[in-house]
């Protein structure tokens, strides 16, 4: 793979080949509105690339570690002490066990991983299991990148193949639709977040999505929602379809628990996709619960080995005796004497918010961050190699190549089938574009010719 890079940076570097790309760059990333609120999606000259073994590689690990989450999750529903592992909250208990008309708690998810070279470079650090966002950005990037002329100069020498994501979204979301419904009838479906959040350019893309199979689609607010007589309509548009990018936290806190889009599911009037049982695996704590020494006989051997590989060492933060490796310690303790190796994670945050790294503070800032994480709930989390490339940008009139961190991100669908893979780049180690930092890369299968 290093060679395919040096490669394509070396086209770069003859003629204007690289003021050209990176000039329509710019032209395309503005004409079709890829940008995370004001910030362009993309500030690189080159996609990430991926042999066609690294990505069966990681689609073997995501399907046994994928199954290996929902077999915990289904156990978990069952068993109140299990259940309790995950730090649900008084109101999340109540909407899990709303039946949602099918079987997946998430149709649509996506794993969060470092890939670095090497046996068990593939490091699963969180899931997100509730609203994956970056499908059809992903999508769209991949369509402006081929479209670059340093793609086609790299196109002699090497087969460059773009992972779609977005359509497999849509139809996970279908497949659910209609084991919800009973029919294979078409949905009317609105794509549901506040009007001013940074990722509305990416719900015009899904809009498109969903037109081009012929199904109406439209975005809306939850504020704009009316239930009445078992009808959901969200700016007086009938909904058969929710398609929830509004983050559930944020839907309770500000509508709560009577507002007409929790009533309306709740009641099974509409089918909601990711439904409100996704929580119990969105929460940062899933990582811990499955690769838990108490959970190891709810798994296969196939799904022990997967997790043992490819989960970081993972605990809540609590007072209690754990297995490191085999053997047993005190966790506090054990978290306090290392912290070097660990990192501090809030239960229920996204976008990098309240994320200590133990490498990076000093003894006293990381008792102190232990006993806050004592106080609400947190995990934490062994640290991973975080790998890093080379990547070409076109600055101040000049190329310049400089190193940058990236993680994978691939999507799944029913929690086990990846279709697609999201990849970050940045110079910070928490690699969040919400978090405003780095950016969003297409990912490629590549070969030589």
């Amino acid at each position: 793979m290093l060679a395919m890079i040096e490669r394509y940076h070396g086209s770069l570097e003859h003629g204007d080949l690289a003021e050209a790309s990176a000039s329509m760059l710019d032209e395309l990333l503005r004409r079709e509105g890829l940008f995370f609120g004001d910030r362009p999606l993309c500030g690189v000259l080159r996609p990430r690339f991926l042999s066609p073994g690294e990505y069966r590689h990681i689609a073997r690990a995501c399907a046994l570690v994928g199954s290996a989450f929902e077999a915990v999750r289904v156990s978990a529903m069952g068993n109140d002490a299990l259940r309790a592992q995950f730090g649900l909250t008084a109101w999340e208990e109540q909407l899990i066990h709303a039946d949602p008309g099918f079987a997946v708690a998430s149709p649509t998810s996506r794993l969060d991983a470092f890939f670095a070279p090497g046996a068990g470079g593939l490091k699963f650090t969180e899931y997100n299991a509730e609203t994956p966002a970056g499908g059809a950005y992903n999508d769209a990037l991949s369509r402006v990148f081929m479209a670059l002329p340093a793609m086609h100069a790299f196109s002699r020498t090497h087969a460059a193949f773009p992972i779609p994501a977005a359509p497999s979204i849509v139809h996970a979301m279908l497949t659910a639709f209609h084991q919800w419904r009973g029919v294979r009838e078409k949905p009317n479906v609105v794509i549901l977040d506040w009007a001013a959040v940074p990722t509305r350019s990416e719900f015009v893309l899904f809009e498109r999505e969903f037109s081009a199979l012929g199904i109406d689609a439209f975005i809306g607010d939850p504020r704009d929602a009316a239930y009445d007589n078992g009808v959901l309509t969200v700016a007086g548009k009938r909904v058969t379809l929710i398609y929830k990018r509004v983050l559930i936290d944020e839907l309770v806190s500000r509508e709560g628990l009577d507002s007409p889009v929790v009533r309306a599911v709740r009641d099974g009037a509409v089918c909601m996709v990711n439904p409100f049982r996704c929580k119990v695996l969105h929460k940062k704590a899933s990582l811990a619960v499955v690769s838990d020494e108490r959970q190891a006989h709810l798994l296969t051997d196939a799904q022990r080995d997967a997790v043992t590989q490819h989960v970081p060492w993972t605990r809540v933060v609590e007072e209690r005796h754990t297995s490191v490796r085999g053997e047993s310690v005190d966790l506090l303790p054990y978290v306090a004497a290392n912290r070097e190796t660990m990192v501090l994670k809030p239960n229920d945050e996204y976008g990098g918010k309240g994320i200590v790294l133990g490498w990076t503070v000093n003894d006293t800032t990381w008792q102190a961050a232990i006993q806050s994480a004592l106080a609400e709930p947190h995990i934490v989390q062994e640290r991973v190699t975080v790998p890093s490339e080379d990547w070409p940008a076109w600055t101040d009139g000049a190329l310049h190549i400089g190193e940058r961190m990236l993680d994978t991100a691939p999507f799944l669908i029913d929690g086990t089938v990846m279709s697609g893979v999201l990849t970050r780049i940045a110079t910070d180690p928490l690699l969040n574009v919400t978090a405003g930092g780095g950016s969003n890369v297409p990912t490629f299968l590549v070969e030589e010719r």
